[in-house]
């Protein structure tokens, strides 16, 4: 609850630092709670003889499985998809917990309210309903509606610094589609304006449809229609994946990575690509731009 007030405040300009700390810090006691309910020892040690020594801070304290620890072991309860939304935010906690950062927020917050829905989840499942926290928080209010320009104002992934950036797309690089397009991975969501059809009804900002309800599917296809009009796009795993598919065996996506810094690849004006919904898609020109590469760098196969 702390981590999501804290967010939302408009007063405090270090959000997702904040966050990302007290979020993993509420999963690593939330599944320390589980391992103990389910007598799993949590602790780090060593057999000495036949003996559990366990491993001790300088001052005396027990040291207990980090975040990570924890999500890697056999007995974790966590899925998939969870899991690579917690490491997604351990990841990026290891390259700014030594340095202040800047206009990472708004990149960021599909992986920051995943996180939030899947505690809220897990805290339930794991130790029964009366202890969600839903029902302690509501949807934040803003004063004024999001304009095209509001939108188109708001800091991209190019404004991140460069590790930030690298970060982010070699671990989603990494993932399938299926991955990547889970709700417990990012929680991405459309939002269109919407009266009241009845008078009298009570309107709601926000309103949520099943996934496989009509209207879903409507708007699913609708929005499909709009980006696929546009150009085809793709994910960086599916840029290097077409390399190797060529015979390109050697290019991976490290090296994607550094190719598109080299030639500032996302520099709007070069249209190499475009933003949606916080995530970066290549059009055909990169493509044609990475073959070009890897025939001048491994030759013509």
């Amino acid at each position: 609850m702390a981590a999501v007030q804290i967010f939302n405040s408009p007063l405090i300009t270090f959000k997702s630092e904040i966050f990302i700390v007290l979020i993993i810090i509420a999963w690593t006691y939330l599944l320390h709670a589980y391992f103990r309910k389910q007598g799993i020892e949590y602790r780090y040690y060593k057999i000495h003889s036949t003996r559990r020594t366990f491993y001790k801070t300088r001052y005396g304290a027990y040291k207990y499985w980090e975040l990570g620890r924890c999500l890697s072991d056999s007995d974790s309860p966590v899925d998939k998809n969870t899991a690579n939304n917690l490491r997604f935010l351990i990841g990026i906690r290891n390259e700014i917990e030594h340095q202040m950062t800047y206009q990472i927020d708004p990149s960021l917050s599909a992986k920051f309210q995943a996180a939030c829905l899947n505690f809220n989840e897990y805290i339930k499942t794991l130790f029964g309903k009366r202890y969600g926290i839903d029902k302690h928080l509501a949807f934040s209010l803003q004063f004024t509606s999001i304009s095209q320009d509001q939108f188109s104002a708001l800091p991209t992934p190019t404004e991140m610094p460069s590790h930030i950036r690298s970060f982010i797309e070699g671990f989603e690089g990494e993932l399938s589609e299926e991955e990547y397009n889970s709700p417990h991975f990012a929680y991405r969501v459309l939002f269109i304006a919407k009266t009241a059809n009845t008078k009298g009804q009570a309107d709601k900002v926000i309103e949520f449809v099943k996934a496989d309800s009509p209207l879903a599917t409507n708007i699913n296809k609708t929005y499909a229609v709009i980006k696929e009009t546009e150009k085809p796009k793709y994910l960086p795993s599916a840029v290097v994946e077409i390399m190797q598919s060529k015979g390109f065996s050697k290019f991976k996506m490290l090296d994607h990575i550094k190719l598109w810094q080299q030639r500032d690849a996302k520099e709007p004006s070069k249209h190499f690509g475009t933003l949606v919904q916080n995530t970066w898609y290549w059009y055909d020109k990169w493509v044609n731009e990475v073959e070009k590469y890897c025939q001048q760098e491994y030759g013509n196969l």
